[in-house]
């Protein structure tokens, strides 16, 4: 769905990636989130493309990516992993440095990898998410309600797998509505790319591999670099979803200047999937935000 982009299986960090890859110019990684691919950037890499060589990769477990085992201590899906895989597709490509954009679950190991490989990342955005440790600490009361996933997915193996292969579009379908602000913003041929790559039992097991690591190895990992002061150093855009209201201005910049030195963030019309409800203003914060001269 990405016109004009060459696809590709890379080797890196023992597995296969794909990656949709397009444009000229300084490179650009786009990581997509649950329960998507690389399809969550097609209305937005293209244009980006026209500046920047744009690599858009389905992460581990998701889309046309392998789909690794978690490891008996379920490290293999923890941000830092997943993180690594990244590092090594970029190198791969002949890219040692390069600027970042993540959203949802990809915004989590967008930020890891600029944690944990500072002098990889040039530029990092976050597109609709706080640290997981944050979040998680957030979660009190009836705030898990909305995050209800969090905890359904992170659930031993073997208990929601089943219940999502009973009926995997269903559950694609009121996940994805329930996230929206504008409904009609997820065509039809999107969402049955998502749902061909969701159906696979294998998908399912590892995205629930990856919220089982959100829930152990990620809090432990953001704990540890909270207490020793570890930072992010490069500039930082937060962009999120204005359906949170006025309040999310204080709310997510307060949040990630605790983690980073250089943060701004601002707005984007609709709900949680920003590059597919308002394309045209998600693709000009980037823009603006990765053309700044370093």
């Amino acid at each position: 769905m990405l016109a004009g982009f060459d696809h590709r299986h890379v080797a890196a960090n023992g597995i296969h990636i794909h990656a949709a890859i397009g444009g000229s110019g300084p490179p650009l990684l786009l990581l997509h989130g649950y329960p998507q691919t690389h399809v969550l950037w097609r209305h937005v890499a293209p244009r980006l493309a026209e500046h920047f060589t744009v690599v858009a990769p389905d992460l581990r477990g998701y889309g046309a990516s392998d789909k690794p085992a978690a490891d008996a201590d379920g490290s293999g899906y923890a941000k830092r992993t997943m993180a690594m895989d990244m590092v090594e597709l970029m190198a791969a490509l002949g890219f040692p440095a390069f600027m970042l954009a993540g959203h949802d679950r990809g915004g989590r190991v967008a930020y890891r990898l600029a944690l944990d490989h500072p002098d990889r990342v040039l530029r990092l955005a976050t597109l609709d998410i706080m640290p997981t440790l944050d979040t998680w600490e957030g979660l009190t009361g009836t705030r898990g309600l909305a995050a209800w996933h969090w905890y359904f997915l992170a659930q031993p193996p073997g208990v929601p797998e089943p219940m999502i292969s009973a009926d995997p579009d269903a559950f694609l379908g009121n996940l994805l509505a329930s996230w929206l602000g504008r409904k009609d913003a997820i065509e039809a041929e999107a969402f049955t790319a998502y749902a061909a790559a969701f159906r696979d039992p294998e998908t399912i097991r590892a995205t629930c591999d990856d919220y089982r690591a959100g829930a152990t190895h990620d809090i432990a990992i953001d704990r540890a670099d909270r207490e020793a002061g570890r930072r992010i150093r490069c500039p930082l855009l937060v962009l999120w979803g204005e359906r949170d209201g006025p309040l999310a201005d204080d709310r997510y910049v307060t949040v990630w200047e605790r983690w980073a030195d250089d943060v701004r963030g601002q707005p984007i019309p609709g709900g949680h999937f920003l590059p597919e409800e308002a394309p045209a203003e998600t693709t000009a914060a980037l823009l603006a935000f990765f053309r700044q001269p370093s």
